[in-house]
């Protein structure tokens, strides 16, 4: 019968779902299910170099996927394969209700996240940003990790100072050896083809910018990846993000920016045009090496940028996402939800409302009110 043979082991359609499915339907089903595991298996873990999750990882978690799509399709009352990131939420907010343990509700987390990660790359799709995570330490519930207000401010500052170097015209002949010998390392070439040029280079605009831009704008890793200069637009003070990052699409996001940002930006575009490496593309951003960043690389540049800033990080899982969170909830607070859901990009205002939370600092204040 159609859809009931194994993937190299794996039970490409669960019994469940054959029993529910008509013959068309399970057609369908098992082919974006061959798909989706195979890519899994091949590329999940890093697609560039094609680096796959491990066999029983992708078994185990290919069954908790099977299970999210059953739910959707009694939760729509029809079958579909096109499964939202508001389901994938919704289905957190129903385990986080079940009397189950905590160790099955963050697998099923992790499943979720493997079968988004295959839709973004295959369809094109936004990263997915879960709503919610399960410790499995104290079997509680936990709202992700993001910046507090005086963590922003200092981690804005330390971008200033990230990878920055004493200048130039300030140093004795000795000192600027010692130096030259720092930058030869750090931008493998001869110490002896090293030049005031390069002192600029190290205290240049790049991560600053960055930094500045993906606090205001709330940018996801996948939007930093794909951000090119014409987003930028300085003379209006906003980036202006396609909706759909199609070509076709005329239609924008348009993202307040701070004047200090607008400044920041202003000043990266220049010096862009000084890089060999930036030739023929208009990306935004691109590592030392010449490629787009990625949620690796941008997980390192904070984690550097939380050293400098003197930021703790034991017990947190801080990604780029922290950013981005902390735009959301204290836009949220400032603001209004209305305002919120346009600046983070959100098309459904129910995925805004999960930031519709009071930060532990005002809770805190309250507590001091109270007495």
């Amino acid at each position: 019968m159609v859809g009931v043979t194994d993937l190299d082991g794996i039970r490409v359609v669960t019994e469940p779902s054959e029993e529910r499915l008509n013959e068309r339907q399970l057609v369908d089903y098992r082919a974006q299910r061959e798909d989706c595991l195979e890519w899994l298996l091949t590329f999940g873990k890093d697609p560039e170099t094609a680096d796959g999750y491990a066999f029983q990882t992708v078994k185990s978690r290919g069954y908790r996927m099977d299970a999210f799509y059953r739910w959707v399709w009694d939760q729509e009352d029809r079958y579909t394969t096109e499964v939202t990131h508001e389901q994938a939420d919704a289905w957190l907010r129903h385990l986080a209700r079940e009397d189950t343990s905590n160790a099955h509700k963050s697998n099923c987390r992790k499943a979720l996240l493997m079968l988004f990660k295959w839709r973004q790359h295959r369809h094109g799709l936004d990263e997915y940003e879960p709503a919610l995570s399960f410790s499995t330490n104290n079997g509680t519930t936990s709202p992700r990790d993001y910046l507090t207000q005086e963590e922003r401010r200092t981690v804005r500052e330390a971008a200033l100072e990230y990878g920055s170097i004493p200048s130039y015209s300030n140093l004795s002949p000795n000192e600027r050896d010692r130096w030259r010998a720092y930058l030869a390392q750090r931008f493998e070439k001869p110490k002896e083809e090293v030049d005031p040029a390069d002192w600029d280079r190290a205290n240049g605009w790049k991560i600053p910018s960055l930094v500045a831009t993906s606090l205001d704008a709330a940018l996801r890793p996948i939007e930093v990846e794909r951000a090119v200069t014409s987003w930028v637009d300085t003379g209006n003070g906003v980036l202006r993000i396609p909706k759909d990052q199609s070509s076709k699409n005329r239609d924008n996001w348009v993202v307040g920016l701070r004047k200090r940002t607008v400044e920041s930006l202003g000043r990266w575009l220049s010096e862009r045009e000084a890089y060999a490496k930036y030739d023929g593309t208009d990306a935004l951003w691109l590592t030392r090496e010449g490629n787009p960043y990625g949620s690796a690389a941008l997980r390192s540049v904070l984690h550097r940028l939380c050293d400098i800033a003197g930021i703790p990080m034991e017990s947190r899982q801080l990604s780029w996402y922290a950013i981005r969170h902390s735009t959301g909830t204290y836009m949220v607070r400032e603001e209004d939800l209305a305002t919120a859901q346009t600046q983070l990009r959100h098309k459904s205002p129910k995925t805004t409302m999960k930031y519709d939370q009071t930060p532990v600092e005002d809770r805190k204040d309250a507590l001091d009110r109270m007495g």
